[in-house]
């Protein structure tokens, strides 16, 4: 049976939903925001997944999308999507092979940050008869993936440009070290600091006479900064569409549009609730999901099956079969678990996505 046109309450639980009206502010809205800044929009796909959200913000203006995974990618070309960059480095012949497979017929950009992988990249795109395009990651803070300033970046540029498979298209950073600054002025210098960093290597690539198009960086929780930071071609902020209570914590502007629906199943005590929705549902390993219209929560903690509801004060209103909305602590680490997202506008099944680009870890 189709589930399309049900009351929300009338879906099996648990379900993870996104409300279509917010959704659809929130991507006008950070749409917008690029616009005015005079900067491009790359969202990045990897906590949303689905092929049908990443034609809503394509159609709004964004120019392509950033990837995690060469299988995201994969996903998304299939959908009809032609233009990303996979934010992550690609090791090993089968990702070799399927990159230059995939570069055939979508224009998609990989980060590097070392030549160890040049050759192969090298021999697996002139055995197909395809150029790979290349950005190179530059690490400026965040101590993750990514190649030191200056003279190293300015090596691995000349030896990318050695290979006639290869082709350089610019930079790309992420400055996620900045995230859990609180205070706007200081965030906003170690951003400037770290975007600088990745503006003066752009410009050192390019008085070498190396063409840099892509100077790529900006996260859901950094974009308000980095938007408006010179010499920044592209922003890659995607999370914001949904938001949730990390991105919250972060204080990103949009609103937030992705819920996970669960039915009470258990109350063994006045202080304690048992949903049907654990870690499996919705994890609490980076923030605690919040229950919604359920006063005195002390703490959820998640089990295997069972969201477990502790209150500070005894409570008997709350009886099994009720049901209610939970905000995701995170969002990123919830919509990979679970095959359907509904799409409900005025608490109705508006449409049911499959969330195809989920398990793609490949």
């Amino acid at each position: 049976m189709s589930e399309v046109g049900l009351h929300k309450t009338e879906v099996d639980t648990p379900f993870l939903w996104v409300d279509l009206d917010i959704l659809e502010q929130n991507i006008t809205q950070l749409a917008t925001f690029f616009d005015e800044a005079g900067v491009n929009w790359r969202p990045h796909i990897k906590g949303v997944k689905v092929p049908v959200i990443a034609h809503m913000l394509l159609r709004a203006g964004a120019i392509g999308l950033t990837c995690a995974k060469l299988g995201e990618a994969e996903v998304m070309a299939a959908a009809g999507v032609r233009d990303m960059l996979i934010a992550n480095q690609i090791v090993g012949a089968h990702k070799y092979a399927r990159l230059a497979n995939l570069s055939r017929t979508v224009d998609v950009k990989i980060a590097v940050d070392s030549t160890a992988t040049l050759a192969d990249l090298n021999a697996a795109a002139l055995a197909k008869g395809v150029q790979i395009s290349v950005v190179i990651e530059v690490d400026t803070g965040m101590n993750r993936a990514g190649v030191e300033p200056g003279a190293p970046v300015l090596a691995l540029a000349r030896a990318i440009a050695s290979y006639p498979g290869l082709r350089l298209r610019g930079l790309m950073t992420w400055e996620g070290h900045t995230l859990g600054i609180d205070d706007p002025q200081a965030k906003q210098a170690a951003i400037s600091q770290a975007i600088g960093l990745l503006r003066e290597n752009a410009s050192l690539c390019r008085r070498e006479g190396y063409e840099i198009e892509i100077v790529s960086c900006g996260g859901s929780g950094t974009f308000v900064y980095t938007a408006h930071e010179s010499g920044v071609t592209e922003i890659e902020a995607g999370g914001a569409i949904f938001n949730d209570r990390t991105y919250t914590s972060w204080h990103v502007p949009t609103r937030q549009a992705l819920f996970v629906h669960t039915v009470v199943t258990s109350r063994p005590t006045p202080d304690r609730i048992i949903v049907d929705a654990g870690f499996k549902t919705m994890p609490a390993w980076i923030n605690m999901p919040i229950p919604i219209g359920i006063p005195n929560v002390e703490r959820v903690s998640p089990n295997a099956e069972h969201g477990v509801i502790t209150l500070t004060e005894a409570d008997d209103a709350i009886a099994v079969g009720d049901r209610f909305d939970f905000i995701p602590g995170y969002g990123d680490a919830t919509v990979f678990l679970h095959d359907r997202l509904y799409a409900i506008r005025n608490d109705v099944v508006e449409a049911v996505w499959p969330i195809l680009a989920r398990g793609k870890l490949r």
